[in-house]
């Protein structure tokens, strides 16, 4: 059975998420105690049932724990109806389809001014650190309306709490998660305590004044809704980017057809991206009631994970899955989940990879792999940490 802290496995999960699929079903795992949905099918069931929800069991003891439990107790990703559909529809008044397309300027003149930055630089620069994971933090940044700054703390905040997503993370993982929490939501709070007195147009203060409003966001969940949009708002980015990049560069047949047509092959590009190196691999659920995957009881109480990056390597539902082939349509991938709880910056980072693809191989039409590119040891979250290019 799967050991997903195997370092074979985490370079590459595929062959083995093969092998669990060869079930046809849900499987049990032992040490995580929870079913694994492997398939395509049982994979999008499980996101999509409503007697499986997204229950936050709160981390003890308490005292340790309190920022990092409210944080996601109070949000909308650990949230289930009438909780999650209340904040849902709050959130959507500040954070929608129409706010993030008014972003197009601003992402562009963002990946603009990275790729100057790449030119002034030597031949050599890496892909993760200079573009994939900048170009998502900076316009999050923008739009909550973060002093510029200031961003530099952001990043390695949102990297710490995330890793408690991870199986079996760390004591190491565990501290700087508890500190991180802490530190992110005093900094929002302070932030939003001055939108209250001093509104301006970005989404704080958005936010601030639709918890003014008939209907309300209370502090917790107005600070909490600000760290998960920075989250979900750049960790799907940097990781689908990154993952898509690189599977692209070793394949020069596809790499070639996107250098002959970058604007139009741009978007099933970023789909295929999100569908052959998954950003997000394990979203786990919680049964209400007893109910049924795949022909497999779940019982109440019991847990079970979608893994997104198997259903996209599904052969019954993708061609030739193995294969990246950036010209895919339809790609009905569930890389960003699916059902209520679908990946709130989905969206916008679709827009940013959108934007950014096309004009980063305008401007590096040679560029290539210089070393062997360097993985985060993570499963959930997929992605690298150094990927070295030569343009």
């Amino acid at each position: 059975m799967i050991n997903f802290n195997d370092s074979e496995f985490l370079i590459n999960p595929y062959p083995e998420l093969a092998k669990l699929r060869a079930f046809g079903k849900p499987v049990w795992h032992e040490e995580t105690q929870m079913f694994l949905a492997a398939n395509y099918d049982d994979a999008n069931a499980t996101l999509r049932n409503k007697s499986l929800g997204r229950i936050f069991k709160a981390k003890e003891p308490e005292a340790e724990w309190s920022t990092f439990n409210w944080l996601h107790a109070d949000s909308i990703l650990d949230s289930e109806p009438p909780k999650h559909t209340r904040l849902r529809s709050l959130v959507s008044k500040a954070f929608n389809k129409n706010i993030i397309e008014s972003q197009r300027v601003v992402i562009n003149r963002i990946v603009d001014d990275l790729i100057g930055e790449i030119r002034a630089k030597s031949d050599t620069w890496d892909l993760i650190a200079d573009f994939a994971e900048p170009l998502p933090v900076k316009v999050i940044v923008a739009m909550l309306g973060f002093p510029e700054e200031e961003e530099y703390l952001l990043r390695p905040w949102s990297q710490a709490i995330v890793k408690m997503y991870e199986v079996n993370p760390s004591p190491e993982a565990q501290a700087a998660a508890k500190q991180a929490a802490a530190e992110f939501a005093d900094y929002v709070q302070k932030l939003a305590d001055e939108r209250k007195l001093k509104p301006g147009s970005d989404l704080i203060s958005d936010l601030v004044r639709v918890e003014e409003q008939g209907e309300k966001l209370n502090a917790h969940e107005l600070v909490a809704t600000c760290v998960l949009l920075l989250n979900a708002g750049h960790e799907a980015s940097v990781n689908g980017f990154g993952n898509g990049m690189v599977a692209l560069l070793e394949r020069e047949e596809q790499f070639q057809i996107l250098r002959n047509n970058p604007d139009q092959v741009a978007a099933t590009a970023v789909e295929e991206f999100l569908r052959f190196d998954a950003p997000l691999h394990l979203f786990e659920r919680t049964a209400t009631a007893d109910t049924e995957i795949g022909g497999v009881e779940i019982h109440k109480g019991q847990k079970i994970a979608a893994l997104l990056g198997s259903a996209n390597r599904d052969g019954k539902h993708f061609k030739e899955a193995d294969l990246m082939d950036i010209t895919r349509d339809p790609n009905p991938h569930i890389g960003f989940g699916a059902g209520i709880h679908f990946c709130l910056g989905g969206p916008l980072a679709r827009l940013e990879m959108g934007i950014a693809l096309p004009k980063l191989v305008k401007a590096f039409p040679n560029m290539q792999i210089a070393s062997e590119p360097i993985r985060r040891p993570t499963f959930v979250l997929r992605g690298y940490e150094k990927v070295a290019i030569s343009s």
